[in-house]
This record gives C-alpha cells, sequence and structure tokens, in this order.
C-alpha cells in the first residue's frame, strides 16, 4: 500500500472517529435541550448528561493522543527504515575499501611504467570500481596536507615535528584515505600530524 493511499485511509477513519463523537456530543446536547418539568429529575439529567459528555471529552482526548502517538510511531519507524537501508551495505563497503586501496597504489606504480596500454586499462577498471562504490552511496571524506586537524574526523596516527611553522598542529601527511557511506564515516582518514 502506498504511503498516501495509507495517509487517505487513517484520514478517513480518523474522520469517522470524530464524527461518530460529535454525533454523540449532539444527541446528548438535545436530550439535555428535552428537559422534563420535574425538578428533580431534570437535575439528574442534567448532571448525568454533563457526566456524559464529561467521559465522553475524555475518551475524545485519549484517542486523540493515541493517534498522534501512533503518527510519531510510524514517523520514526519510517525514518530508521530508511537509515538502516542507507547503511545496510556498510560491511560491505568496508570489505571493499582495502581493494580499493590496492587499486590505488597500482595504478601509482603502473604510471612509473612505459607501458600506457596497462596504464589505460587498470585505470579504466579502477573508475569504473570507483563509480560503482560511489553510486552505492561511498564518498571520499576530503582531507588534505595543511588542513586543521579534527579528532571527530580524522584519525590521528603519529606526530612529527612540523616542517615549517604553518603545520604546527594540522595535518602533515595522509597515509590512509578516509570514507563515509551517506552521512556516516565508515573509515576515518589516518594522518600524521605536526607539533
Amino acid at each position: 500500500m502506498t504511503k498516501k493511499a495509507n495517509d487517505k485511509e487513517q484520514n478517513s477513519v480518523k474522520d469517522q472517529v470524530e464524527e461518530n463523537i460529535d454525533k454523540a456530543i449532539d444527541e446528548v446536547e438535545n436530550e439535555k435541550a428535552e428537559m422534563p418539568e420535574n425538578k428533580e429529575q431534570a437535575e439528574e439529567e442534567v448532571s448525568e448528561s454533563d457526566k456524559l459528555k464529561e467521559d465522553l471529552q475524555k475518551e475524545k482526548d485519549k484517542f486523540l493522543r493515541l493517534f498522534a502517538e501512533f503518527e510519531n510511531f510510524k514517523k520514526r519507524t519510517s525514518k530508521e527504515r530508511l537509515e538502516l537501508f542507507k547503511t545496510a551495505n556498510q560491511e560491505v563497503m568496508l570489505a571493499m575499501l582495502p581493494v580499493l586501496d590496492d587499486f590505488d597504489r597500482a595504478l601509482v606504480e603502473i604510471n612509473k611504467t612505459e607501458d600506457k596500454n596497462l596504464l589505460k586499462g587498470v585505470e579504466l577498471i579502477h573508475n569504473k570500481f570507483r563509480e560503482t562504490l560511489k553510486n552505492k552511496g561511498l564518498e571520499p571524506v576530503e582531507v588534505e596536507s595543511g588542513d586543521t586537524f579534527d579528532a571527530d574526523i580524522h584519525e590521528a596516527i603519529t606526530q612529527i615535528p612540523a616542517p615549517n611553522d604553518d603545520l604546527k598542529g594540522k595535518i602533515v601527511d595522509v597515509i590512509e584515505r578516509g570514507y563515509k557511506l551517506g552521512e556516516r564515516i565508515i573509515r576515518y582518514p589516518k594522518v600524521v600530524t605536526g607539533k
């Protein structure tokens, strides 16, 4: 059932229940209008109708609260389900990252050779592999030498004396690229910082 159809059905049910509650309130008010001539009997009926009205109002309030809770539950589970779908292939992506790293290292080494056909072939496979992972939501965490170190998104491997004063407290070198799947970082970039 589509979300629109589901929402329409729920709104229809809600409207029907509210309509029935309103009808019951109208009936109680009509009975109140047809008051008997006997004063004692009239007072009993008024107090009884007031009591019924009050009970009906309490039930209507309970229903509306329950309906609101149910709507919140639906939204929460829907959001959780979307998040689960986004990160469902996280384990597979983590297993593929070392292969991607090996591809990057292989390209650097093949670039040193003079065999341009080999380089072109490996580049084609590498690009196809990288694009496939990108289409599934994998993105590199952009970090470069000279960026400010942030412990929330970087993993410091070691500290070395900064080559110059500009790199003190900043990233000197990136040892291993980091990746994120959707908005969640699944592998933090490993960096060397300057002190």
